[in-house]
């Protein structure tokens, strides 16, 4: 598993004392304004001193970043957080966790294929699921269809609905 997951984008300047603006890539922005460190695609870190949230935008301070030219040179960074700064809810899990996965049958342990892309539709995500010949199928993620979920062992067995993978 990955130890920092990419959670957003810097694309653009922000006022004249050297904020900038972020485009999350996480469930909510709300959820980006709980950092006090993100990190680099190097790995090193940047202080968060405030953050906001501006329509569907993070608008963010970072410590050292005290003007439009500092802020400028930070555009297209993309930011990561620490896997170890968040602690998701029971049943909760980071999409680059489950893109990967190989899907199984939970009761004959017939593997379906691998989930390729998480979508979030509002009622419930959809796991996309690419099968051996390519094609694609879609799996609610419900409690009803999603009967265990390895995250280590790269696993989601689940109970499919009925007629889901007849051909």
């Amino acid at each position: 598993m990955k130890r920092y997951l990419e959670t957003g984008e810097i694309v653009a300047v922000f006022g004249i004392k050297g904020e900038v603006k972020v485009y999350p890539w996480c469930d909510t922005p709300e959820f980006l304004t709980e950092f006090s460190t993100l990190y680099k695609k190097d790995g090193s870190p940047l202080e968060i001193e405030r953050a906001r949230v501006q329509k569907s935008m993070v608008v963010m301070k970072i410590k050292g970043c005290d003007s439009v030219e500092q802020a400028q040179k930070l555009r297209g960074t993309v930011l990561f957080m620490d896997r170890e700064d968040v602690e998701l809810e029971e049943g909760s899990y980071f999409i680059q966790d489950l893109v990967g996965m190989r899907v199984e049958d939970a009761a004959s342990g017939r593997v379906y294929g691998v989930i390729t892309q998480v979508s979030e539709t509002g009622a419930n995500d959809v796991y996309h699921v690419k099968k051996e010949d390519g094609s694609m199928c879609y799996i609610p993620a419900i409690p009803q269809v999603v009967a265990e979920t390895d995250v280590e062992g790269g696993v989601m067995k689940i109970t499919p609905l009925e007629g889901l993978f007849e051909e």
